[in-house]
């Protein structure tokens, strides 16, 4: 290793990710990056970072924790990120194929002291301390490369300043900050207040963070043209992640119901009138939630839901699956398309009483908006995953969205529960997934609502030949599968 290493601090985990990208964009074929550390230490979001900088599409980057491997294509070439943790002989570290990939691809490998003599002669090797909340960081080599390689990493950009300028040049940089509850994502938001009593939200979406602002600012745009309750954008900084957006409150449609359960009806009334209205509009220049797209997203529930409950991902019964999904999916392609948000449900949705007609619904959490299906989102918000709405209060959905667009209703119900079963099979796989790569239990707690939505849509005559396959692949979650899980998911948090 070089006598000199080189020393860095980070004190917090944007500093971490901004290293981990500055140094990703210079990354090659071959390059291999050993990270070390204790439990805690932050190896994992420096390669979930680095990955999400390479990746040429937004994409998630789970823990490798659970299953040793995942791999990428990124914009330098193929990418492999591992974590030997569970590893225990070099035979199992042969079967990974992960000797070859050190050759082929760009590799980053936690615990890598599992490599023992296969620990190849070439890598950088960066140890990741903790201290107090910060990391440090001491990177070293001996391979000659890894001088120009980490050349400036000393210099990685204080978000900070960002933010602080930013706010100046809004206006705002006198206002007090709060934050506020975010989403599953990486961004952050905050509440805004300034002396006089005005409100805002800055929405923090670090690019370092493999997040981009522009689909929401586009979306947004979309969405307000519609005359839909969308927040309004009061200042952007693109470059840098930053929105200044319009304050809608914190009446989550989940909160008011939940309050006061009278107002269950009217609620999801509006929503619908949302999707009327949304559906009459122009459609944006947006690619579509097509029958590819969405039966590999449905095929999560056998990469992570079978995966974590029977140990083991049956190849065979994936394929047959998805060759059967995919013909009832396709014929959906040729209905004329509508934008989908695509996670419209109760805790995305704002009550906005002094408004009037659709306006009264504020929207949030829509950039991942494509084209599709008219019957996706109301399938989305009336099968929510966090709470339970009746088959009556669902109905009564459908019927009034029926009323007022004139779609066939025997057409329209056959997509709504063939799309149900999609939908559902991909929130059964992400569960799962945040449970047993991510260290989240209480993703557990929700899939037996999940699977009784996949129960009650393949009751439909659609679903006949998928139906079966579904049944003999993925179990039923018992009380006795749902804690295999939990405690697969405690040994992460302990890993």
């Amino acid at each position: 290793m070089t006598d000199n290493p080189l020393l860095l601090d980070w004190p917090d985990a944007t500093h971490t990710a901004a290293c981990a990208t500055a140094l990703g964009r210079k990354l090659q074929a071959g390059d291999v990056i050993l990270l070390n550390g204790p439990v805690g230490a932050g190896k994992t979001h420096f390669a979930r970072s680095l990955i999400q900088s390479l990746l040429s599409l937004p994409e998630d980057v789970p823990s490798p924790t659970f299953t040793l491997v995942q791999t990428y294509d990124t914009r330098s070439g193929p990418l492999w990120h591992t974590d030997l943790y569970r590893v225990a002989t070099d035979s199992e570290i042969d079967e990974l194929g992960l000797i070859d990939a050190f050759d082929e691809a760009i590799c980053l490998v936690e615990w890598p002291d599992r490599l023992g003599p296969l620990r190849p002669e070439n890598a950088l090797s960066i140890e990741i301390a903790l201290s107090g909340d910060a990391r440090t960081a001491k990177l070293s080599w001996s391979d000659p490369k890894w001088a120009g390689r980490t050349a400036g990493l000393e210099q990685f950009s204080d978000r900070t300043a960002f933010r602080d300028a930013f706010l100046d040049r809004a206006g705002w940089g006198n206002a007090s900050r709060t934050l506020v509850a975010g989403d599953a994502s990486n961004r952050r938001y905050e509440r805004l207040k300034m002396t006089a009593g005005q409100t805002a939200i800055l929405m923090d979406a670090a690019p370092d963070m493999g997040e981009d602002v522009r689909p929401f600012i586009e979306i947004t745009q979309h969405l307000r043209s519609a005359h839909l309750s969308a927040p309004d954008i009061f200042a952007q900084d693109e470059a840098n992640g930053y929105l200044l957006i319009e304050d809608l409150g914190d009446d989550l449609f989940a909160r008011v119901m939940a309050e006061e359960p009278s107002l269950q009806s009217p609620l999801y009334k509006a929503s619908v009138d949302v999707l009327v209205e949304l559906h009459r509009a122009p459609l944006p220049e947006l690619p579509r939630y097509d029958a590819d797209i969405m039966t590999e997203r449905a095929a999560l529930a056998f990469d992570w839901y079978q995966l974590g409950v029977l140990g083991a991902v049956d190849t065979q019964a994936r394929a047959a699956f998805s060759s059967a999904f995919h013909a009832l999916l396709r014929p959906l392609d040729a209905v004329t398309p509508v934008l989908i948000q695509r996670d419209y449900h109760a805790e995305n949705l704002i009550w906005l009483p002094d408004r009037t007609g659709a306006q009264r619904v504020g929207l949030l959490d829509y950039q991942d908006a494509m084209l599709g299906h008219p019957a996706y989102d109301l399938m989305s918000i009336a099968q929510d995953a966090r709470r339970d709405v009746s088959a009556e209060l669902a109905q009564m959905m459908t019927d009034r969205y029926l009323e007022a667009t004139g779609q066939e209703p025997d057409a329209f119900a056959q997509a709504y529960a063939v799309l149900g079963v999609q939908r559902n099979l991909r929130i059964l796989g992400v569960f799962a997934r945040l449970s047993l790569a991510y260290g989240k239990p209480h993703y557990v707690d929700l899939i037996p609502r999940v699977w009784g939505h996949i129960e009650t849509n393949m009751q439909h005559p659609a679903l006949a030949s998928v139906k079966p396959l579904i049944q003999a692949a993925l179990p039923t979650p018992t009380a006795a599968l749902l804690q295999k899980l939990r405690d697969q998911c405690a040994a992460i948090q302990l890993h």
